[in-house]
């Protein structure tokens, strides 16, 4: 089976053509060996896509595009995930000679995202994607382990919980992992902790549902930004940083707009 990884920030994933699935296969028991770091290949997702044909007018016109089903690194479902979009994205440029100003349109189960290449370097691409319009977003209070918790809840397509305060490799794995799990979020939930550094700069550290710690995350990003920008005083164009880089957050009229790169990392048969 041919599988390629690419990586946006260190958020890994691995693409597989749908053409490549033998019929009825156990996906996520698939996605579970082929993300386990010490006896697979090791991501922290799988996604399974099929091109379409570029569509659209003179103005609207995309160059390529795919749809795409993601799975997490424990087999379980995602509707979305920013930095693995772009990383279909990459893949799509890179095999499609895309140049700076091309237009790639991948249908996700959270609608249908656009980006435009703003850059190539190599086998790296950067993108800004219109990740559409936050939902729901909502204070809460939430107890952890006796403690009252304050925080953002919303949906950047998927589910989100961000905690803005101290953000500490300790608070990740005794606040946001539980978060990730708690009662109130029965699905499932993503959780970032953010601090708003300056106006124009937020930190963060993620743990993903279905994957724990991430070294970065786009949908987590965009969600922070929000987070920090309705009740942390954070502007309106903001620089998400997380333990793999930078990616830049606009929230605008229009929806949210984010800015960052992936790069295709190989291309290989899986045997087992």
């Amino acid at each position: 089976m041919r599988v390629v990884k690419a990586h946006a920030l260190g958020n890994d994933f691995l693409l597989i053509h749908e053409d490549e699935l033998a019929a009825g296969i156990d996906r996520p028991a698939l996605a579970r060996r082929l993300c386990d770091r010490h006896r697979g290949i090791g991501a922290d997702g799988v996604i399974a896509f099929r091109e379409t044909s570029p569509a659209g007018d003179a103005q609207s016109r995309t160059d390529a595009g795919a749809t795409m089903a993601l799975l997490n690194a424990d087999g379980s479902y995602s509707e979305l995930s920013g930095n693995g979009v772009r990383c279909l994205a990459a893949l799509l440029a890179r095999a499609h000679d895309c140049r700076p100003g091309a237009s790639i349109h991948i249908d996700t189960d959270a609608g249908g995202k656009r980006l435009e290449l703003l850059a190539a370097d190599g086998a790296r691409f950067t993108f800004r994607a219109d990740m559409g319009h936050p939902e729901a977003i909502a204070q809460q209070r939430l107890e952890v382990d006796g403690t009252a918790v304050t925080a953002v809840t919303l949906r950047v397509g998927n589910p989100q919980c961000v905690v803005l305060g101290d953000v500490t490799e300790a608070r990740l794995h005794s606040v946001a992992a539980k978060l990730a799990v708690h009662p109130a979020f029965p699905q499932g939930t993503n959780v970032e902790l953010a601090e708003v550094e300056a106006p124009d700069r937020v930190r963060i550290l993620i743990w993903e549902r279905g994957a724990g710690p991430t070294q970065a995350s786009g949908t987590g990003a965009c969600a922070a930004a929000v987070a920090a920008m309705r009740f942390g005083g954070a502007a309106r164009d903001v620089a998400v940083t997380a333990p793999g880089g930078t990616q830049r957050v606009e929230w605008r009229p229009d929806g949210l707009f984010l800015t960052g790169w992936a790069e295709v990392v190989f291309d290989a048969r899986w045997l087992a």
